[in-house]
Parts: C-alpha cells; sequence; structure tokens
C-alpha cells in the first residue's frame, strides 16, 4: 500500500481498483484525487460558512439596536455571540483540514478526528441559530407618528 502514489490511493477499497463509473464521472480513467475532491468540498463548506457568519452579525446589529428594553435582549447577545465564536473556530479547524494529505495513512485518525470535531461543532452552531430563530430577531420599527 506505500507503493501508492498520490494519484492511485483510493480511501475506499483496493489500491489500484477503478470503480465502472460512467465515463462522465471519470477523470480520463483516473480514479478520483481525494485530495481535490475534499477541497472542494471544504471551500462550498466555508461558502456556507461566511454566509450564516453574515446572518448572524446582522442578527446581533438588530438587537443591539434594539437595546435593552428588548425582551430577549441577553440571551440573545450570548447565543448569537456563541454560534459566532463557534463558527469562527470551524473556519480555522476546516483551514487545518484542507492543509493536510489525505493520501498519508498516517494522518488518517488525526483527520478522522478533526473530522467528526467539525461537524459535531456544525451541529451545535445549527441547534444554536435554532434558538436564536426562536427567540425572533426584529429590526426595529421606526417610530412613524408625529412627534408633538
Amino acid at each position: 500500500m506505500d507503493s501508492a502514489g498520490p494519484e492511485e490511493f483510493e480511501l475506499n477499497g483496493e489500491v489500484g481498483a477503478v470503480e465502472r463509473l460512467p465515463s462522465r464521472w471519470r477523470l480520463g480513467g483516473r480514479p478520483i484525487n481525494v485530495n481535490h475532491y475534499a477541497n472542494k468540498k471544504s471551500a462550498a463548506e466555508s461558502m456556507l460558512d461566511i454566509a450564516l457568519l453574515m446572518a448572524n452579525a446582522s442578527q446581533l446589529k438588530a438587537v443591539i439596536e434594539q437595546g435593552p428594553s428588548f425582551s430577549f435582549f441577553t440571551p440573545l447577545i450570548v447565543l448569537i455571540s456563541i454560534s459566532l465564536v463557534l463558527q469562527v473556530g470551524v473556519g480555522v479547524l476546516l483551514i487545518f483540514l484542507v492543509k493536510h494529505d489525505l493520501n498519508n495513512p498516517a494522518k488518517h485518525a488525526k483527520l478522522d478526528f478533526l473530522n467528526n470535531l467539525a461537524t459535531g461543532l456544525v451541529f451545535v452552531i445549527v441547534v444554536v441559530n435554532i434558538f436564536i430563530t426562536a427567540f425572533g430577531v426584529q429590526k426595529p420599527v421606526p417610530d412613524m407618528s408625529p412627534k408633538l
């Protein structure tokens, strides 16, 4: 197994075994490069993380604009802050995951742990954001009544 080059190693199955995939899915008859796939997947996850990060920043701004008189001011500030910190942590973790070579069997245990950690943290972020949505973040409505 050590003689397999980076283009020949397959994460699942025998080295050198090429599954019969439709020709449009194969890269010129070569097996799929696992590192290339993982890098694309991590990049897509990072883009989604950035979108959620922007949404949480917007929610934090809306809560701060409403001020402490809002009934769920403190819980929302805490939940949004937790979500933002976890998202930054997952982003850093994904950077470390992309930098490692998946074709090195010695690193598989470490990468598996980091991948499971990232998945667990993403689950926690989703749960925290469900609570943020449940508490309801509304932008303040400007008072349109005439002032005397």
